[in-house]
């Protein structure tokens, strides 16, 4: 139907597959690398460039899931009948995508039966924006435009305000706009780790960003509007950050090698997500849907295949590394159970002293995507074949 843009968009779906890439590689240094998940790999003072980049390049995964997740969600609803049917999936996905996080990605993550630890991540943040999207999707685009602008350049602002404490005030802040670990009892931690603020407005510009892709706008003028957003968001990062200006409350300085002087001007801050940190990501991310978009390669292809199943590699994936990194501490003589991450362990953080150097890690990542590629394949041509599976359309 005129004015309906296609079921897949595969410039979206190859960006999002670039990620996924890049994602698994720093969740396999989390588990293999030198100190595990206690390093800090962009501390300036104890990293290497090399360390410090393969941090880095991995930046670009959350604000981009969470920003095409907004564009998907604009091209699920250009296809529904009406707007009421766009926010009830929207609301029943994002509590499915909670109800993922809390149980299923933690278990995952944690290999913890008694869910001592928990974390609030990506897929939480995902979720809960999800169900805001739910009540934005019935006012005017203007309007929710402005929403995501007010949130994504604004959020800043509030960046003194720091809470303690485990009163409602302060829980409702940590999951709005403070990263925090919080302690309800020795075997009872929550990680507040993605605030929510800006990831919810940027989830809305998503959304809008979606209106590009109808029919009737064009690709050539599509193509134009992404090169040069995504060109004026970096200009506008270079810009506030080259003169430490607002937008982050990292600021950067010069260091004694030149090299560290760039890893400083690039370590913006992540939690919660910096206007500085969102303009280096997204810009980027939108030249790249405006440079790829009609690009066929053998190499797109097998990007596309992860792209298209994205949440089906986040949750088979986190297993996957896991259960591998098991090995190596049983080769070692050490105990399996020592990758059990109890709220205990994280506080404690007993494997600080493991993890191997990044020749290793990067091997480990290739072994990973060798084994994840059938796995996604099968599902994508499972989930083609079963369209009366309504199931599966949530992973």
């Amino acid at each position: 139907m005129e004015g309906r843009p296609k079921a897949r968009i595969e410039s979206i779906d190859l960006l999002r597959g670039v990620v996924i890439l890049l994602m698994a590689l720093d969740h396999v240094r989390m588990y293999f690398g030198q100190g595990t998940w206690w390093a800090e790999p962009t501390n300036l003072h104890t990293t290497t460039p090399l360390l410090f980049l393969t941090r880095w390049i991995t930046h670009f995964c959350a604000p981009v899931f969470i920003f095409l997740a907004g564009t998907s969600t604009y091209l699920y609803g250009a296809r529904q009948q009406s707007t009421g049917q766009v926010s009830r999936y929207l609301l029943k996905r994002g509590m499915w995508l909670i109800f993922l996080e809390l149980v299923i990605v933690n278990l995952g993550w944690t290999f913890d039966l008694t869910f001592s630890f928990r974390f609030l991540q990506v897929i939480w943040a995902i979720g809960v924006s999800m169900v805001i999207l739910a009540g934005l999707v019935h006012l005017p685009k203007e309007a929710t435009l402005a929403f995501g602008l007010v949130l994504v350049f604004g959020h800043n602002l509030l960046d003194p305000i720091q809470m303690q404490g485990t009163g409602v005030p302060a829980l409702i802040w940590y999951i709005l706009h403070q990263k925090i670990v919080v302690m309800f009892g020795p075997n009872a931690v929550v990680y507040f780790h993605y605030p929510l603020l800006p990831l919810v407005g940027l989830m809305a510009l998503g959304y809008v960003l979606g209106s590009l892709y109808r029919p009737e706008f064009g690709a050539a003028r599509r193509q134009r509007w992404l090169l040069w957003t995504g060109m004026a968001a970096m200009v506008l990062f270079l810009v506030l950050r080259g003169l430490n200006l607002y937008g982050d409350p990292n600021p950067w300085s010069r260091q004694l090698a030149p090299v560290y002087s760039i890893m400083s001007f690039l370590n913006t801050t992540k939690y919660p997500t910096s206007l500085h940190f969102l303009l280096m990501t997204i810009g980027p991310a939108l030249v790249f849907l405006a440079l790829t978009e009609g690009i066929q390669s053998r190499v797109a292809g097998v990007v596309l295949t992860f792209g298209r199943v994205s949440l089906f590699f986040y949750l088979v994936h986190i297993y996957a590394i896991h259960l591998l990194a098991l090995v190596p501490l049983e080769i070692s003589g050490r105990s399996w159970s020592e990758w059990i991450i109890t709220a205990e362990e994280f506080t404690g953080g007993s494997l600080a002293d493991s993890g191997f150097n990044l020749v290793v890690v990067y091997l480990v990542w290739a072994l990973v995507m060798l084994e994840m590629f059938p796995l996604c394949k099968w599902y994508r041509a499972y989930k083609k074949g079963h369209p009366e599976q309504r199931l599966l359309a949530y992973l």
